[in-house]
């Protein structure tokens, strides 16, 4: 049975989760901080014949992500996914979202590493000239401005939305350098922050100011802040000279995340 989650159903949902925090970030950290009750989210728990949970499901807005301990029937879950006419992607664990695709419209895929920081051990204060800023809503303008010049990004209408929901609910946080124009040059950004941890997304320079160390500077400022209150950082990357910043702050890879596509 897939049942759609209330707010009584939180202290089971929650157990289900907890047991891989780092890949359940997403879905931990929107029930935090948006609950069962959003226009824009949905929860669902699909349970065994013994009335126990063995997978959950998040919708956010229109993008989906599956998880399970053990292999089960996804069939509920796909039917559920494959009725969104306005699907945008279905990501999580590599091999979740593998066996999804073959039970959906979901064509296209993209794999990344997985990566986990847990303490600071790595961290460094190197010396710069770089002043570091935390963003407020008053900064988002600017930020996304830089955001819709990085062609690696998907920048998009509602990609904007997101992040400026981000920024008001305090559901993540941003950490950006500027020139001397106020224009931002470098971000850094958490998403999905909850009690446990946060995923660090949008790590990205302008094109004109790359190979001076900027991102690496952004990335430690937010790093040391998230550690110091005591929860991991998570992040995907799939670009090897990305990869090897990240492992020289900390970072330790723990598996691949899928994401997959409907065109």
């Amino acid at each position: 049975m897939l049942k759609k989650c209330t707010s009584a159903d939180h202290d089971q949902v929650m157990e289900f989760l907890i047991e891989e925090k780092a890949f359940n970030l997403f879905i931990i950290g929107d029930i935090e901080n948006f609950g069962y009750d959003a226009d824009f989210q949905d929860i669902f728990a699909q349970y065994n014949k013994n009335g126990e949970i063995e997978g959950i499901l998040l919708r956010y807005q229109h993008t989906y992500i599956p998880y399970t301990k053990t292999k089960i029937d996804l069939t509920k879950m796909a039917n559920l996914i494959s009725s969104d006419p306005e699907l945008v992607m279905v990501s999580g664990k590599n091999e979740i979202v593998k066996n999804m695709q073959t039970l959906t419209p979901l064509k296209r895929a993209k794999l990344t590493y997985f990566a986990e920081l847990k303490d600071n051990e790595a961290l460094q204060d190197q010396p710069h000239d770089f002043i570091v800023k935390k963003a407020s809503l008053e900064d988002v303008e600017r930020i996304c401005v830089l955001k819709e010049q990085i062609s690696e990004f998907d920048f998009n209408s509602s990609t904007k939305q997101s992040f400026k929901r981000t920024i008001e609910t305090k559901s993540g946080r941003t950490f950006f350098i500027e020139n001397a124009k106020r224009e931002v040059i470098s971000i850094a950004s958490t998403t999905a922050e909850n009690q446990y941890s946060a995923m660090i997304v949008g790590v990205c320079s302008h094109p004109a100011e790359r190979q001076k160390g900027l991102a690496s500077v952004v990335m430690q400022e937010l790093c040391k802040e998230l550690l110091a209150e005591g929860k991991t950082l998570c992040l995907f990357y799939n670009n090897p000279n990305a990869g090897r910043i990240y492992k020289r702050l900390g970072f330790n890879d723990i598996g691949l995340w899928r994401m997959a596509y409907p065109k």
